[in-house]
């Protein structure tokens, strides 16, 4: 399940005493580890963009560490999708189509050490979600670059019970928030077993990963390279090469596509906390339309987007 980057920017400033900072750590890496250690069913809310969605989720831990997962949209179309050890073992409605094997249900592990030197950590006191205690985690951002985090994580369990994500104006963009939410074991196990409208999915290979052809002269202070693959593209036969960047907590791909003479316009485009920017990029052979999409501020996406350019030089921060 995915609780970062579901989340709000912290708004002020002001000056994190040690203890408190310790603190904020200590929680974050308790976060870090829980949903590789805690089984859990819940029920959640999820906003974005003005339009909302229900669904629950059962997530079980085995004894030998093997991840179980269900998650099943409640209103709306029926979906449903679940998933063993981050593999989709089934899926109903749009999510029947084929996936990638070994595509990951979450984010992968949060560095707490990597994180703090993007994003100031606070501890801003306590809530209740869901009937459950909870203890209030920001990670402000330390520049203009990537978005603001509120997580209200379970007392027991570290469990995000609630996320926020908003812009440097104070605006919501994303918002996930359970209603309802247990850690007993029966609760858990009784939800796994998938519907019948859960359809087998045949897993595709990954995606290649090829040596870098392409790079960005600038990236924003704290994001890195992680991965660059060459896929299909979706609308022709050609191969699109995708780089993904990502900070620890905020990411963002570029993709790169060749246009053979093709004309295309230059679009921008927002959708909750999502951006998508894509430009012709001018080049001897007929010219490569780049696409950035990402959780992070449309500026950035832009900027990032005007500085791809050939080749694995590493790009200024």
């Amino acid at each position: 399940m995915r609780f970062i980057p579901v989340a709000v920017l912290l708004l002020g400033s002001f000056t994190v005493l040690p203890a408190f900072a310790a603190d904020a750590k200590a929680w974050l890496d308790r976060l870090a580890s829980a949903e590789h250690t805690q089984s859990y069913r819940g029920r959640f809310v999820y906003e974005r963009n003005g339009s909302f969605s229900t669904h629950s989720i059962w997530h079980q831990v085995a004894a030998e560490g093997a991840v179980q997962e269900r998650l099943l949209q409640l209103d709306g179309d029926a979906q449903e999708v679940v998933r063993s050890n981050g593999v989709t073992r089934c899926a109903s409605g749009e999510l029947a189509d084929p996936v990638v094997a070994g595509q990951a249900w979450s984010e992968r592990g949060l560095n707490p050490e990597q994180l703090a030197k993007s994003y100031e950590l606070r501890l801003m006191g306590e809530s209740r979600m869901a009937g459950r205690s909870a203890v209030i985690l920001g990670l402000a951002p330390r520049d203009q670059h990537r978005f603001g985090v509120e997580l209200h994580l379970d007392s027991e369990t570290a469990i995000p019970l609630k996320s926020l994500l908003v812009n440097d104006r104070g605006q919501m963009l994303e918002r996930f928030q359970f209603t309802d939410f247990t850690t007993d074991a029966a609760a858990v196990t009784a939800g796994l077993a998938p519907s019948d409208n859960c359809k087998p999915v045949d897993a595709l290979e990954s995606d290649k990963v090829v040596t870098q052809s392409w790079h960005s002269d600038w990236l924003p202070t704290g994001f890195n390279l992680t991965s660059v693959t060459r896929r299909r593209s979706p609308v022709s036969d050609d191969t699109v090469e995708c780089l993904v960047y990502d900070d620890g907590l905020a990411r963002f791909s570029v993709f790169l596509e060749a246009l053979h003479g093709a004309t295309v316009e230059d679009a921008r485009s927002q959708l909750g906390p999502t951006v998508a920017v894509s430009r012709k990029l001018v080049t001897s052979d007929g010219g490569m339309m780049v696409t950035v999409v990402g959780e992070i501020p449309l500026g950035t996406a832009e900027r990032v987007a005007l500085s791809v350019r050939p080749g694995a030089e590493k790009a200024v921060q």
